[in-house]
Order: C-alpha cells, then sequence, then structure tokens
C-alpha cells in the first residue's frame, strides 16, 4: 500500500488535505480513485490507514479511518557528515533514512569544498525514503555548522564514532563492540580528509571513539553506509527486527 508522508495532525475521522505533489502523483501517476485506500504517517501519531475522500484539480483529501501502527521511537543515531558534492549528500539522506539516523547534520571543515546544499531538497528526500523504507519518522535535517561550533555545542552524553582515515584507531566493529550504549553520532570527513588540526581536537575530546572503517580510503557516501551499517548491527535496533 501506498504510503505518504504529512505534516498535519492525525486522528480518526480527520480529514487531511495532501500537497500538490502527492495529489498529482495518487492521481495521475498511480491513478487511484476515490475510497482507495493509502496509509499516512506524520511522525508523531503513528501510521494510520486512510481512504482517499476528495480527488479532483484542486487535490486529494484523505481521512484517517484506524490507526495501523503506534508511533515507535527508532535507535538514537545522528549522522554529522561534512559537505561533499550535492549527488553524494542527496546519496548520504537517503541512505541515512533507509538505515534508521535519527538526524543528519552538516557540518564545514577547513577542507570543505562543496556545492551549495538545499535543505528543502534533502528533506523532501528524506521523507521519500521514510515513505518506502516503512519508518513511522522523518530524519531531521541540520543546517550546516562549521565543525568548531559543533564540537563547542555538543550535548552530552551523545558519544561521537570519529571515523578516521589515518592513524591507528581501531576497527569501527571492535570499537563500538567495547564502547557503552546510548545515544550516539557517526562523524564522517569531507573529500581529502580532516586537517591535523582538527583531527587532533577530536581525538582529545572525550566523549569522541576514534574508529577505522578498513585500509581503504572510501568516499562520504560509502563511509556513511558502512559506518551506519555497523552501528546498527553492534548498537542499534537490527538485533531486535
Amino acid at each position: 500500500m501506498i504510503r505518504l508522508y504529512v505534516t498535519a495532525d492525525l486522528a480518526e475521522g480527520v480529514a487531511v488535505a495532501l500537497d500538490q505533489g502527492q495529489s498529482h502523483y495518487l492521481a495521475s501517476v498511480m491513478r487511484r480513485a476515490v475510497g482507495d485506500e493509502v496509509l499516512v504517517f506524520n511522525g508523531r501519531d503513528g501510521e494510520w490507514r486512510a481512504p482517499i475522500e476528495v480527488l479532483g484539480k484542486r487535490g486529494v483529501i484523505v481521512r484517517p479511518t484506524a490507526q495501523e501502527r503506534p508511533q515507535a521511537v527508532g535507535p538514537d543515531v545522528d549522522l554529522v557528515v561534512a559537505l561533499v558534492k550535492r549527488a553524494r549528500v542527496e546519496t548520504i539522506v537517503e541512505k541515512a533514512a533507509e538505515l534508521g539516523a535519527r538526524r543528519v547534520r552538516l557540518v564545514v571543515t577547513e577542507r570543505t569544498n562543496a556545492e551549495r546544499t538545499r535543505l528543502d531538497r534533502l528533506a523532501a528526500i528524506a521523507a521519500e525514503a521514510a515513505e518506502q523504507t516503512g519508518r513511522l519518522d522523518v530524519p531531521e535535517i541540520v543546517e550546516p555548522v562549521k565543525l568548531q561550533r559543533l564540537i563547542e555545542g555538543w550535548e552530552a552524553p551523545r558519544r561521537l564514532l570519529f571515523c578516521d582515515e589515518a592513524g591507528d584507531a581501531k576497527p569501527a566493529l571492535q570499537a563500538l563492540g567495547e564502547a557503552p550504549s546510548g545515544p550516539w553520532a557517526i562523524l564522517i570527513g569531507p573529500e581529502g580528509g580532516f586537517s591535523p588540526a582538527e583531527r587532533e581536537a577530536l581525538r582529545n575530546l572525550p566523549y569522541a571513539t576514534p574508529a577505522t572503517l578498513g585500509p581503504r580510503i572510501l568516499r562520504a557516501d560509502t563511509a556513511a553506509i558502512s559506518a551506519l551499517t555497523l552501528w546498527q548491527a553492534v548498537q542499534g535496533d537490527w538485533g531486535a527486527a
């Protein structure tokens, strides 16, 4: 069944007007008709079965009739990624949503050399991935900040897995297995890696866990997928799946 992310509150019998893109998708692409059901969710009120009540030129209105799943809280892991080329950032956001990240936080480092990023487009990509994967929330996309500002404003007790392509860090699988559970974030650096000063600052943080993703240098999108996969396997909800 088609799943759609909406921003409106969801409750039994309360009509929900879909946006223009969703209305076009249901009416013109999927050729749905009045009475056909979809699933809607908003990240707050669970997932609801909602028949199409109005389908016309002005848009589509659905009316939730029954809650299929109550709202659930997923694993508390953020993906913190240095800005890279737009296409790779979009891939990272999509895969982070699929792999259960709660937030995607963008950072600017000394070696960041990237195109301008549209947060609204990234949010739309995250929502579409959430619709496809069956999760009940959509990852928050956080506006880019400088790495130093991110570090200074870090919230305890969230731990930071610092993926370090240089040095003598432990393998990520081992580092995660030895670390305590709780809220985490995973930091992926830019093309060209972190500067020596950034690496030293990160390694000196009491909440940071340096780790390596293997003997090969990975692109940012590959590194993000690999690190989130390892975190989910060791610290996340895959064991409960």
